[in-house]
């Protein structure tokens, strides 16, 4: 099923990373009275910088006269006009879904890319997608809630890395052990990193194996020849 709303279309450009200054709205010359989005594939699942939009499919108040056919003054005055309200309009579309907890989620990410949790964080935050960025905010904000970092560190970790588990080696001394099931890359290790940041407990020292395991005895899947780490 393609696009239908304004608000859907900004939510199909902010998954395929692109800025909401990038998408250009322009009142359609051509329209079905019964749809608000006009293109011309009706199914599109894409964004273009030109969407061209019905503004009386629920806006008619707002723009009744605006684009008179008859009124040939100031068009483009009135073309920056209707593209600057229209995304006015689909902010509000879509805060009106948001609860005070995604609220929440959208103030700490602000926080995160203003560069007030650190500049290491607020430059490798971008290496996430939508998903996994409002993962990680929403595990900062369980963070100031209930101080369980070790709980979330674990969470967020299992979250961006699939195959990845932590172990903890407390008897002799605070270490963690991350084994993250992937071969080791620059993005990936930042993005390990970050997650340490946030929510790595100071008193922890942490040792990462990426593709291959340290053994364990009795449990086989580590114990394969060549492939085990030293710890």
């Amino acid at each position: 099923m393609g696009l239908n709303y304004i608000w859907d279309l900004m939510i199909r450009g902010q998954e395929l990373g692109m800025a909401k200054k990038d998408i250009y709205f322009m009142p359609a010359k051509v329209y079905s009275p019964y749809m608000e989005l006009s293109q011309e594939d009706l199914n599109a699942m894409t964004v273009g910088r030109d969407v061209e939009v019905n503004p009386y499919y629920r806006f008619h108040d707002i723009f009744n006269g605006m684009f008179d056919i008859n009124n040939s003054e100031d068009i483009e005055l009135r073309g920056a006009l209707f593209d600057i309200l229209i995304h006015f309009l689909a902010d509000i579309d879509l805060m009106q879904g948001m609860n005070k907890r995604e609220y929440h989620i959208r103030f700490i990410l602000r926080d995160i890319q203003e560069g007030l949790l650190g500049e290491p964080v607020k430059e490798n935050i971008s290496l996430f997608d939508r998903e996994e960025q409002e993962t990680i905010a929403a595990n900062v904000l369980r963070l100031y809630d209930t101080g369980e970092a070790l709980h979330l560190l674990r969470y967020t970790v299992s979250q961006i890395f699939q195959h990845s588990t932590i172990y903890a080696n407390c008897e002799e001394k605070d270490e963690l052990l991350f084994y993250i099931g992937q071969k080791e890359n620059e993005t990936a290790r930042n993005k390990l990193q970050l997650i340490m940041d946030l929510f790595l407990p100071i008193r922890y020292r942490a040792e990462v194996y990426w593709n291959d395991h340290f053994g364990i005895i009795d449990e086989d899947y580590t114990m394969i020849q060549d492939r085990i780490a030293l710890y």
